[in-house]
């Protein structure tokens, strides 16, 4: 486990309750949920987050939440990479 600096895509340093816009998300990262919930996760693209943790190797993780059909509550939570987001 090696913890590194954690920057976002303009080299600002990002910590913890910062919030974070998403800028992009790898085509194959999107294409790793099942299919339903690919369209949640590329509309993460362009919206702004808060830093809720950081992961066992330093990245920040986002949340994000929803309602399914049936009104059940559901959650992603995803480390972004530097290039991923930008800072505000």
């Amino acid at each position: 486990m090696t913890q590194h600096s954690v920057v976002d895509c303009r080299n600002q340093a990002v910590g913890l309750g910062d919030i974070v816009k998403v800028i992009q998300l790898s085509p194959d990262f999107i294409a790793s949920f099942p299919e339903e919930e690919q369209i949640l996760i590329s509309s993460m693209i362009g919206n702004f987050f808060k830093v809720v943790a950081l992961d066992e190797d330093g990245y920040p993780c986002v949340m994000r939440e929803w309602h399914d059909e049936r009104g059940n509550p559901q959650s992603h939570v995803i480390a972004l990479d530097s290039e991923d987001m930008e800072k505000v």
